[in-house]
Order: structure tokens, then C-alpha cells, then sequence
């Protein structure tokens, strides 16, 4: 299971993003990062992509614009500035032909995505279906679920999109407590998202600056069998 750190508060990147970056620079564990696709303007992106790359890490964009359109010109930014991963997103069968053959590993969101923080909405068959719809995707390499932004069993949510696919599943959003973290791993997801929390401090370590949120994320991971 890998973590992703995301640049990212209330579903918008940072304003201090490239600040806090150079905060991390030194954690060599920490091998994905990423961004939202609003809150910070195209050149600042641009220029956190080129110092991830430049550090060996691969670099994920999460699509969170609620229109198609706003989707779409993400999308193309996203392909623009050269992360490696887009993330989210509720329009695959638009941005599939603008990812197709680029090498851009392509993860939309499966169910129903509504609002801004996004939330998933639907019931647990509706929400696999439309996972099972999406992994058929050729341009499809993986899933960004909001996992811990739906109101029903999240447990049986996760497992079940899971076994219903043979791609990778994200658990994107609202982790900040280890017992999520080890039941994903547990259920074997092959990513999972934190933002918020690690910029708020929330989870359970003394420490509650951003490098010290990250270590100790990466330290329980070392202590999972799934993990890394």
C-alpha cells in the first residue's frame, strides 16, 4: 500500500504549497505527492512538478472542478505541466481520449461525486457498478474512491470495489486515523490520500508539524505487511 501526501486543505491546494514542499524535501521515504487542480494558479503546479521529478517522485494532479469543462482544461494542464498520475474527476468517457497514449496513469472517481469538498453519494452496488464500468476503460489504470466521503458501510465499500476490479484502487479523502489506515491495508487497497489532516495535525503523534505528520504515516506503514 503506498501514500500519497496531498498539497491540499478543504479540497484546494495549499496557498504555501511550494513552501511546505521544500519542508519535505528531506523525507526520502515519501515517494508520491500530489496536488488539487484548484487553489493555486498553472505556473506554481509547474514548478512543483518539475522539484518532485527533480527528487525522484511521481507526481499525482486530483481533479476536483465540479463542470465538465473546468474537468477538461484540468485535465489538459495536468498533461501540459507533465505529472504522472490524474486523480478524480466524473467525466472519463471526456478525458479519455485526451489521456490516451500519453502515459499518464488515469484514475477518475467511480459512483456518484457531488459538491465541493466532494462527496460520494449512491449505494454500494451503484458505486461498483460504476467501478466495474470504469476499470473496462482501456484509458482507465486505476480508481480514486472517496471512500471515507460516503455515509453508508465504508468497509463493505472498500472491499467490495476492490474485489470487483483488477486495476488500483485509491482510497481518496478523510483519512487522519491509523486504524483506517491499517484496515485499507488490510483490504488491500494500493494507495490512500491524507491532506487535511496532516496540515491540521490531526493524527496521533506528539509531533504536529507537516514533516512530523508524514513520518509518522510512513513509519506505521513500515509496520503493515501490505504497505510499500
Amino acid at each position: 500500500m503506498e501514500f500519497i501526501f496531498m498539497l491540499t486543505k478543504d479540497d484546494l491546494s495549499v496557498p504555501d504549497a511550494l513552501e511546505v514542499y521544500e519542508q519535505i524535501r528531506p523525507l526520502e521515504r515519501l515517494r508520491y505527492v500530489g496536488f488539487k487542480d484548484v487553489g493555486l494558479p498553472t505556473a506554481d503546479l509547474a514548478t512543483l512538478t518539475e522539484r518532485m521529478h527533480d527528487d525522484g517522485r511521481t507526481v499525482m494532479l486530483e481533479v476536483v472542478s465540479e463542470s465538465k469543462d473546468a474537468e477538461l482544461r484540468s485535465v489538459r494542464t495536468g498533461l501540459d505541466i507533465g505529472v504522472d498520475w490524474i486523480l478524480g474527476g466524473t467525466h472519463a468517457e471526456d478525458v479519455a481520449p485526451l489521456v490516451a497514449g500519453s502515459g499518464i496513469v488515469y484514475c477518475p472517481f467511480p459512483g456518484t461525486v457531488v459538491g465541493h469538498p466532494s462527496k460520494l453519494r449512491g449505494s454500494i452496488p451503484e458505486i461498483v457498478d460504476s467501478a466495474e464500468r470504469l476499470a473496462a476503460m482501456p484509458e482507465v489504470g486505476g480508481l480514486d474512491l472517496l471512500a471515507y466521503r460516503h455515509e453508508g458501510d465504508v468497509e463493505a465499500l472498500v472491499r467490495e470495489t476492490v474485489a470487483a476490479v483488477d486495476i488500483p484502487v485509491i482510497a481518496a479523502g478523510s483519512v487522519r486515523e491509523d486504524a483506517q489506515i491499517r484496515f485499507l491495508a488490510d483490504a488491500g487497497i494500493w494507495g490512500f490520500t491524507i491532506g487535511g489532516a496532516v496540515f491540521e495535525g490531526k493524527l496521533p503523534t506528539a509531533d504536529t508539524t507537516v514533516p512530523g505528520q508524514l513520518e509518522h504515516v510512513l513509519d506505521l506503514l513500515e509496520t503493515l505487511p501490505n504497505a510499500g
